[in-house]
């Protein structure tokens, strides 16, 4: 070990389905933040969820919730580059406050750029397939229960943080007047960010998109029932 080594974790996205969602790597070598599995990171920092998601989170519902396009719009790449770096190298003690980011777009950018950086998606591989499954149920109330069926799947902190961050997205929504951003627009952003699909055909994937976004809408609108 040349003290080079992050995390005992460092996959390519292709090679991410075979890690088992229980990966316990060397928790001394986890030094960064981003692209480290989320298990790992929450064992490494002894937290509930990543502190990348309650710090954003916070950040942004302390003052951006009411802007307009939030999550839809994009923030400048360099600087949400930056944000992840400081994240990297500071962890908790990353300043990502309005005097050094003062466009809210940014913050909701390292989100989002954190969880599509994930080597297992926030939706694991392994729950994947039960999510979209539960999606294609026209029943509401059989479309619920499946969906809860499938939040099972999810290791604990996977689990935590989805719920977390849906319960965020829950209080953006109540906002949509100021805005503009309802549970069906949070879900085009997010499906992709937070599943993808295992392996499957450019078809297939593409056909999955649609029901990712279900899946999303259907986990923010019934966050108080299914968490």
């Amino acid at each position: 070990y040349s003290g080079k080594i992050d995390c005992g974790l460092n996959v390519h996205k292709q090679c991410s389905k075979m890690v088992p969602n229980d990966c316990k790597p060397d928790l001394k070598h986890v030094k960064k933040v981003y692209s480290c599995d989320l298990t790992t990171l929450v064992k490494a920092h002894n937290s509930k969820r990543p502190m990348v998601v309650d710090m954003c989170i916070q950040e942004i519902e302390s003052r951006g919730v009411q802007s307009e396009g939030l999550y839809r719009i994009s923030g400048f790449s360099d600087l949400i580059e930056d944000v992840k770096l400081a994240f990297d190298r500071d962890g908790e003690k990353a300043d990502i406050s309005v005097n050094v980011y003062e466009d809210i777009n940014i913050i909701t950018g390292a989100l989002k750029l954190y969880f599509r950086d994930l080597p297992i998606p926030l939706i694991t591989y392994d729950a994947y397939p039960r999510f979209m499954e539960a999606a294609k149920i026209s029943d509401p109330d059989k479309r619920l229960e499946a969906h809860h069926e499938a939040l099972k799947l999810l290791p604990p902190a996977h689990c935590e943080t989805l719920r977390y961050l849906m319960a965020h997205l829950k209080r953006v929504i109540q906002n949509e007047k100021d805005n503009l951003m309802n549970a069906e627009n949070l879900g085009i952003v997010f499906g992709p960010t937070l599943m993808r699909a295992p392996d499957l055909d450019a078809m297939t994937a593409l056909n999955d998109i649609r029901y990712q976004r279900q899946v999303v809408e259907t986990l923010i609108k019934n966050e108080d029932i299914l968490f």
